[in-house]
């Protein structure tokens, strides 16, 4: 089983984002004990409910394995030096999507937690940063993040281990996942996106995305 440690935990409040907009994908590192709820860390928040946060998007985990890579496409931006910069909740080196199973449990602290779905890329990260095209990278190289459902509470503090317990849907790794729902690839797999659909791991309302999009795609 995979264990690695937890570089940073990270919270947010919203902010003026954009005109009127607020947003709390700017997450800042938080020390010492942080309870873990059914909707994640304490003092962590969203501002648009309706696509981030709730039980099946409790904690995001983006690797700062992937910073490295955003170093050369971007250059140096200042906000890559931050464990947060993604809006991310769990920062850590060594696990990344293709090792990451749909439905894999991980310890966190005392807290037991589950995968539940790949991050969908958003326009607040292009935005964030101040450079395009970063949404059509994340579509080409799978570097997306993940969620996790909280299973059972408990509380964490950065050092902690994120020890796995189970290995999940070994047929679905957070990366395939991904490429099926939101790649590049043509024409769409509809086979796949449907067997996706029964899969009881995934997110419902993603599950029911995915029935939405298969309706209303074109007969081949």
């Amino acid at each position: 089983m995979i264990a690695t440690r937890v570089d940073a935990l990270c919270i947010g409040q919203p902010v003026p984002f954009r005109g009127e907009e607020r947003s709390a994908i700017g997450k800042a590192p938080v020390s010492g004990p942080v309870h873990v709820g059914r909707e994640g860390l304490a003092g962590d928040a969203q501002a648009d409910r309706r696509h981030h946060g709730g039980p099946d998007m409790a904690l995001h985990h983006f690797p700062l394995d992937h910073h490295a890579f955003w170093r050369e496409e971007i250059g140096d931006h200042p906000l890559l030096d931050l464990p947060g910069a993604f809006g991310t909740n769990i920062a850590t080196h060594g696990l990344t999507e293709e090792a990451v199973n749909l439905g894999a449990r991980y310890r966190l602290g005392s807290a037991l937690i589950e995968v539940s779905r790949p991050r969908q890329p958003c326009w607040k990260i292009e935005h964030r940063f101040g450079h395009k095209k970063m949404l059509r990278h994340i579509l080409n190289t799978r570097r997306c993040g993940w969620y996790y459902r909280v299973i059972e509470e408990g509380t964490v503090q950065a050092g902690d281990m994120l020890e796995q317990v189970t290995h999940g849907r070994e047929e679905w790794p957070v990366d395939r996942v991904f490429e099926a729902i939101w790649g590049i690839s043509e024409p769409m797999d509809r086979a796949q996106l449907h067997t996706l659909t029964q899969v009881q791991e995934l997110a419902p309302a993603l599950r029911d995305s995915i029935r939405r999009k298969l309706e209303n795609a074109p007969p081949r």
